[in-house]
């Protein structure tokens, strides 16, 4: 038990600084309540998504031509060319939209009535970027949320101009306010998961096998999402998951134990905050992370406990003292 719980420990300080809560700022939260949606791109060959839930939008340009993005105040603030992106440093918005809370200071130099000055920031006919036409920069709930919580709101219909040239495009999107779902239930789900976990894996010794592949292969589809949603995920995540489908094929008791509590902690409660948030960064639905957060937490620590169990029951018994002569 001293061995597995310094193991843990250890796992836990080497593991931790690669979590969402370290290696993300508010600039791509894995969740929130706002929910911005594109509607319409009116530029041929030109799409638009949104990405990292929201907190930017991608625009890739197929379309041949070159593609300006525009400002606040109208002006050039991005240029999609076919042999890369262009950044306008005159414009303010390359400084308002470097963070989500647009709180980076604008410099005295940037003046939207100014002539272009083009700065090259990449390669690709591909760019993200912040836009506040999109997001609730307030810290505040919307008053329509604290009027009536219980259902989603919309808050606006926004319009970020696009310009090939002379002619003007469009993407149109919407922004809404959306309740939180039900944390509890998935709560209750985590610890119903942990308690039949444990329970099959002492009566029924093979079913270790099919749940440590599905607690494995829980936090590998979660990341694959979130990179199918534009984000990166946390190292973590993939490393917990590698290690319970490696429990599927090799489960010594110390090892189960340990990889079971590694998907649990890391992959698992970790992440719990899908629970509670309407808005996912993650491709699908929000029910799709939100199980498989689920999983990862409910069958880790089934596992973890399994593998103590296992442990303790493979103690030797205590020999009883030599009775005195």
């Amino acid at each position: 038990m001293r061995r597995f719980a310094l193991t843990v420990a250890f796992a836990g300080a080497v593991l931790a600084p690669a979590t969402p809560a370290f290696a993300h700022t508010g600039d791509a939260p894995d969740s929130t309540a706002y929910r911005t949606s594109v509607t319409t791109t009116s530029a041929p060959g030109v799409s638009v998504r949104p990405v990292q839930a929201g907190a930017e939008l991608e625009l890739t340009n197929d379309s041949g031509r070159p593609i300006e993005v525009l400002g606040y105040s109208g002006e050039p603030y991005l240029d999609v060319r076919p042999d890369g992106t262009w950044q306008n440093v005159n414009s303010p918005a390359a400084y308002l939209n470097q963070t989500l809370a647009g709180d980076t200071p604008v410099p005295a130099s940037a003046d939207p009535t100014a002539p272009p000055a083009w700065r090259k920031i990449s390669d690709a006919a591909r760019v993200r970027w912040h836009d506040q036409r999109t997001h609730w920069l307030s810290a505040d709930l919307p008053p329509q949320a604290v009027a009536d919580p219980s259902r989603s709101h919309r808050l606006r219909d926004w319009v970020v101009p696009l310009r090939a040239r002379t002619t003007v495009f469009e993407v149109r999107g919407t922004l809404d306010w959306v309740p939180p779902p039900r944390a509890w239930l998935w709560w209750a789900g985590v610890v119903l998961a942990g308690l039949a976990t444990a329970a099959a894996a002492q009566r029924w010794p093979r079913a270790v096998r099919p749940v440590a592949l599905v607690a494995g292969l829980a936090p590998l589809a979660y990341a694959v999402s979130r990179v199918l949603d534009g984000g990166t995920p946390p190292p973590v995540l993939v490393l917990a998951g590698l290690l319970g489908v490696a429990a599927a094929y090799r489960h010594p008791p110390f090892f189960l134990a340990l990889a079971g509590a590694v998907v649990a902690l890391f992959a698992g409660f970790n992440e719990a905050s899908v629970f509670g948030a309407a808005v996912v960064g993650a491709a699908g639905p929000g029910w799709g992370p939100r199980l498989a957060v689920a999983l990862a937490a409910g069958l880790g620590a089934g596992l973890a406990l399994t593998g103590v169990l296992r442990m303790r029951a493979a103690r030797p018994a205590p020999q009883p003292a030599a009775a005195p002569v």
